[in-house]
């Protein structure tokens, strides 16, 4: 989503009027990175970053090597760009803070409070709740209701609509973000009915509604998410403000009430956010529409381009499918239109190291996350052959898109190959060399250390259990077998998995079985 250019217009300005008042050039110190100021008052290098974060970084790294800082948006940020000297963040972890800029656009962009600890508001220790009911033991349930789910969405919701005999044409993002957002919301956020999956169809046609309908207001406030994560206001955007208010009256305490089978995850919020903090209701609800988008931003594209990636490769579909068949019939789970469901749990979904390596691929491809840190005082960086001067509030950065398309670890970067993350024994390939030497990082769609993202396993599973379903029910063929892979959409880089800046037209229909 490209923000007007008006509003860019009205930033420029102001950051001029600003910088002419209060702002001056930052001077390069010595023993510290080389520093680019960018020519724009505030702004930098903020709109060269912009409009192709890899191309820029990769410029930058010829002209001054492995670490270097730019000015972005008023802030300093120093990208590290030798995969060897990732570790430092970790390394120097008592000097640099991972949590105060993720505290910060939550509390810009969702409209609650500031969720940091220090600041009063909660003592909930957010990274410790995903943890605890995204990860270990709690993931079970997730996967168990999700897969049950993504059935009831794909099959019963629409079961008048599907027929062996008749194809359907849709958008292939438009079905990915429908399909999951529908699912994970059931998953998360439980259901109105008051039976599972309640036959009365006027019954599930008005919850189905209400979902559909707050995806229409998710897709209309994610639309402006990277503009309120650059700074600018959300009231500049009146039909994304409405459409998040929507969203947070939906999430009201007293709604969710209402729901049955929420998950552990929204429950233990629910309560903490009662006992824990001083928000008003309105607070509350925001913090869980934090959770909706978190749950949903990366999952709907990851989903796109794991499926665009596997119908558009008949070895891959060949694989995929022969894969899920083996582990269905090892499972003793037999596909029918009755009303059994399959069911796979998860060390048998973690069994699946082809449909695990597609999505990998998918997501090496499309992924444009970058990692920060804010450093809490002035201290030495030590990275393996050199040493440099951070200064207190710079931000340390790393942006792994540069190690995910570097041809001297991954051979012919931009093209997929489903087999990519595939030993010779068909297990998992985890040894990736640069210069010789193995890697440590190869793979960071979800970050790293600390910080990584809490979510990244139920991600994970809910992409290979929607490959696994629409293999198992349906034909699908692209309406277009020669179009081309649509280009990512740059305006999100930094935030996780970019969306195409295009659907794709697909066909399908139910098997005959």
């Amino acid at each position: 989503m490209f923000v007007a250019p008006w509003i860019w217009g009205t930033v420029t300005i102001l950051c001029c009027v600003y910088w002419l008042l209060i702002g001056r050039r930052r001077r390069r110190r010595q023993g510290e990175p080389p520093l680019e100021n960018g020519f724009l008052p505030y702004l930098g290098c903020a709109l060269q970053f912009g409009a192709n974060p890899l191309e820029f970084l990769r410029e930058k790294q010829k002209k001054h090597g492995h670490i270097f800082t730019c000015r972005i948006a008023g802030k300093y940020i120093h990208f590290l760009t030798d995969p060897f000297s990732y570790h430092s963040l970790i390394r120097h972890g008592k000097h640099l803070d991972w949590k105060k800029f993720h505290f910060a656009t939550s509390a810009k962009a969702f409209g609650h409070g500031s969720i940091d600890p220090t600041e009063g508001n909660t003592t909930e220790n957010f990274h410790q709740t995903f943890i605890r009911t995204l990860q270990g033991n709690a993931l079970d349930p997730l996967i168990e209701a999700m897969m049950e789910n993504l059935q009831y969405v794909m099959l019963q919701s629409r079961t008048s609509k599907l027929q062996p005999d008749t194809w359907v044409t849709e958008g292939l993002y438009a079905f990915c973000c429908r399909v999951m957002f529908e699912s994970g919301f059931l998953t998360l956020f439980g259901t109105e009915l008051n039976a599972s999956h309640d036959k009365n169809l006027l019954k599930q046609e008005t919850e189905r509604a209400h979902i559909l309908n707050a995806l229409e207001n998710f897709k209309e406030f994610d639309k402006i998410f990277p503009a309120l994560v650059a700074g600018l206001p959300i009231h500049l955007f009146k039909s994304a403000h409405s459409a998040r208010e929507k969203l947070g009256e939906a999430l009201l305490h007293k709604n969710l009430l209402k729901r049955k089978k929420l998950s552990e995850l929204v429950t233990l919020r629910m309560f903490l956010n009662d006992t824990l903090s001083t928000f008003d209701d309105k607070e509350k609800a925001k913090t869980h529409v934090a959770v909706l988008w978190a749950s949903q931003a990366n999952t709907i594209p990851a989903t796109f381009w794991s499926l665009f990636y596997l119908i558009k490769s008949p070895e891959a579909m060949r694989a995929a499918t022969e894969e899920v068949q083996t582990t269905l019939e090892s499972a003793g789970e037999k596909v029918s239109f009755d009303s059994k469901n399959i069911s796979l749990n998860r060390k048998q979904l973690d069994n699946m190291p082809i449909l695990d390596s597609i999505i990998k691929e998918a997501m090496r491809l499309s992924s444009a996350s970058m990692t920060f840190r804010v450093a809490k005082e002035d201290f030495t960086l030590h990275l393996e052959k050199d040493l440099y001067n951070i200064r207190r509030d710079d931000i340390v950065a790393l942006y792994p898109q540069l190690l995910h398309f570097d041809p001297e670890i991954y051979d012919d970067p931009l093209t997929f190959k489903y087999d990519r993350y595939l030993d010779e024994n068909g297990g998992e390939k985890t040894d990736f060399y640069r210069n010789g030497r193995k890697l440590k990082y190869y793979y960071m769609p979800f970050g790293t250390g600390i910080a990584k993202c809490p979510g990244r396993l139920f991600a994970v599973h809910e992409i290979k259990q929607f490959l696994t379903l629409i293999l198992s029910y349906f034909e699908i063929e692209l309406i277009d077998s020669n179009v081309q892979c649509p280009t990512l959409d740059q305006s999100r880089a930094g935030l996780g998995i970019l969306q195409p800046t295009n659907d794709v037209d697909f066909r399908y229909r139910l098997k005959f079985l």
